[in-house]
């Protein structure tokens, strides 16, 4: 028995010390990777100096970046490396198979390079760039054959759920995260002053950095106190008041909203049938007109948000919103202009299925339109930060008239910001089934994104004046970015399942419509496998899915019902016993405020016995006392 025991223990031992090397060997692992994040120090710098609030939109920038880098990697991977191993060469026969690509014969001015290299055409139409290039649905290898169709569609597929599972995990962690700071404010209070401050800390310039944090951090807790106290303060006249300004300003916002989805619309229909002399504004006139109507509306409601008197974290939300349906929406106006046009042919029928004689390979054209929104929107940003920014710095640092301190220094607008890389992943998510490096060209372009808003805001910007909380604004800009995603999948499932699919070029040139290889696939494949498919496509597997889903969130969320009024019975419990002790604490207090008084009168009276000193009697006066008043019950009833 005793060595079995010896043995067990030594089993244990052993057990416990590979954990604890594992466990070790774990958090080193971890520690490496953190240190390997892209940004980490810039992050660092930016976090101690303007707080957490714009951190976080950096750390969101940085995860778009890592999003769109994995995103180029699977269209890579799958859909050109192959053709770049098989080297095919592309034929074309038939009606409706001819490809009238723009790309440019004989000698051609340098100008008209920069022209094709902002819009797409010319050149780079005919590259690996758009979806034109790559006809052709089967790659034949000496062991193998690859189906590229098919490849195509997975992919397209894969990186948009991709996408929506590494954005709701993301979003369910800065969910516990603003659960856990908005369920007691005093709490984080306490976490803050008390158990704020890195012990680990040595440096001077970290320890500058992580003051700095926390005063940004108490400063935004202490403002959200004052907004709450104030709207808790307004009269029943003043909320009136209020709530006529808010209508009224709402109904001018959905005026300025549908007249330029109205001004989208017909700046599209104009620049596909008029020609302009310059064709750079031809080509680029729905992004002018899409990016001029982005930069004035958010002007107008930041402007507007100043008079409906909302909290500072409510404010960027509401701004965000207003805006993202803005933006987001004029996508879809783009391309409902677009598809219109593209399904339309000037007989009842389209003989190939869609407008062939204007659209030759539609999906390309979709593609270039893509293209030129990603490349304007760079172009934008940078020249803000140029042209706008940095002059208006000079201006207020070496002027010193009425007029700079009217304009005062340029503060970091975070909606405005949050919103701008929101469309432009958008962009990036309805255009790679077009346009398949696009995810290269948005990497390249939020790295230099990066470094231009970092240096604007050292140099430009200033600390916000309403400093807001950057865990709820965090799950909130991710939660706009999920609506992007939702948005982003309209059109591409549409465009899969219901446009036919251009006989000209793309690897689906062999079907009606883009989803049509899969049922062909699936009827290749075997009788057993095929049959199971088609039971997991069918609607009674689809309805008995969704049944079993419904019950299991049901439960779930009885479950999570349970256990938050378990929560707060416990709460309820601590509450109880802090008044007890708070209770009990009084008392013993006033029992020696009169022991003190006793103790003063019987020093005025003449001592008897040497032998008996007089504080043995105080303190078992004292005690008697203070038994005898935690007894006496309060006004509502106690637990000892």
């Amino acid at each position: 028995y005793l060595e079995k025991a010896q043995e067990l223990s030594s089993w244990e031992q052993w057990r416990q010390s590979s954990r604890k090397h594992l466990k070790r060997l774990r958090d080193y692992g971890q520690e490496r990777l953190s240190s390997l994040k892209l940004w980490r120090g810039d992050i660092h710098l930016i976090e101690g100096m303007f707080g957490t609030g714009i951190l976080s939109y950096f750390s969101f920038l940085r995860f778009l970046v890592t999003l769109n880098f994995i995103i180029f990697l699977l269209m890579f991977s799958f859909i050109m490396l192959p053709i770049i191993i098989a080297k095919i060469c592309f034929t074309t026969g038939g009606e409706c198979t001819v490809y009238s690509s723009g790309v440019r014969q004989g000698l051609v001015n340098y100008h008209k390079y920069i022209t094709d290299l902002l819009s797409g055409e010319g050149f780079l139409e005919q590259t690996y760039l758009f979806y034109g290039y790559y006809k052709v649905d089967k790659i034949h290898f000496p062991h193998i054959t690859y189906n590229l169709a098919l490849a195509y569609l997975l992919v397209t597929i894969g990186y948009l759920f991709l996408s929506l599972i590494w954005i709701v995990k993301r979003s369910a962690t800065g969910f516990k995260h603003n659960l856990i700071q908005d369920e007691d404010r005093f709490q984080s209070f306490c976490n803050k002053i008390f158990a704020g401050w890195d012990f680990c800390i040595t440096g001077d310039n970290a320890v500058k950095l992580k003051k700095k944090s926390l005063l940004c951090e108490l400063k935004t807790d202490l403002e959200e106190e004052k907004i709450k106290q104030k709207i808790a303060d307004r009269t029943r006249g003043e909320k009136c008041r209020l709530y006529f300004i808010r209508l009224i300003l709402n109904l001018f916002a959905v005026g300025v909203l549908a007249a330029c989805f109205y001004c989208i619309y017909l700046a599209t229909s104009f620049s596909q049938k008029v020609s302009f002399i310059v064709d750079l504004i031809n080509e680029y006139l729905p992004s002018i007109v899409i990016t001029f109507a982005n930069f004035i509306t958010p002007v107008l409601f930041s402007f507007i948000i100043n008079f409906e008197d909302y909290s500072p974290a409510f404010e960027i939300r509401f701004t965000l919103m207003r805006c993202v349906f803005m933006r987001l929406t004029s996508i879809g106006v783009l391309l409902f202009s677009l598809w219109s046009r593209i399904t339309k042919c000037k007989e009842e029928t389209c003989a190939c299925g869609y407008n062939y004689e204007q659209y030759s390979c539609w999906e390309t054209h979709v593609g270039q339109e893509m293209y030129k929104l990603t490349i304007f929107d760079f172009i934008v940003i940078v020249s803000v930060t140029i042209f706008v920014e940095f002059p208006r710095k000079l201006i207020i640092t070496h002027n010193k008239s009425a007029m700079s301190k009217w304009l005062g220094q340029q503060e970091f607008s975070i909606p405005q910001n949050v919103l701008e890389i929101v469309y432009g992943q958008t962009i990036c998510w309805i255009g790679t089934f077009y346009c398949p490096l696009l995810p290269a060209i948005c990497t390249i372009k939020y790295f230099f994104i990066f470094y231009v808003k970092k240096v604007s805001l050292i140099k430009n910007c200033r600390p916000a004046t309403r400093p807001f909380r950057a865990s709820s604004s965090n799950f909130f800009f991710l939660g706009v970015l999920l609506i992007g995603l939702a948005l982003a999948c309209v059109p591409v499932i549409v465009s899969i399942a219901q446009i036919n699919s251009s006989r000209a070029c793309g690897p689906f040139v062999n079907y009606t419509t883009s989803w049509e290889v899969v049922p062909t696939v699936v009827s290749q494949l075997p009788s057993g496998i095929r049959t199971l498919l088609w039971s997991l496509s069918s609607e009674a597997f689809a309805i008995s899915f969704f049944v079993l889903t419904c019950l299991a969130m049901f439960y779930v969320i009885a479950l999570a019902g349970a256990h938050k009024r378990v929560i707060n019975e416990l709460r309820e419990k601590l509450e109880m016993e802090g008044r007890d002790r708070h209770f009990l604490i009084q008392k013993l207090c006033q029992a020696q405020k009169l022991s003190g008084v006793k103790s003063s009168e019987s020093k005025l009276q003449p001592r008897r016995s040497r032998s008996s000193p007089s504080y043995h009697t105080s303190f078992s006066s004292n005690i008697s006392e203070a038994v005898f008043l935690a007894h006496s019950s309060p006004g509502t009833s106690t637990q000892v």
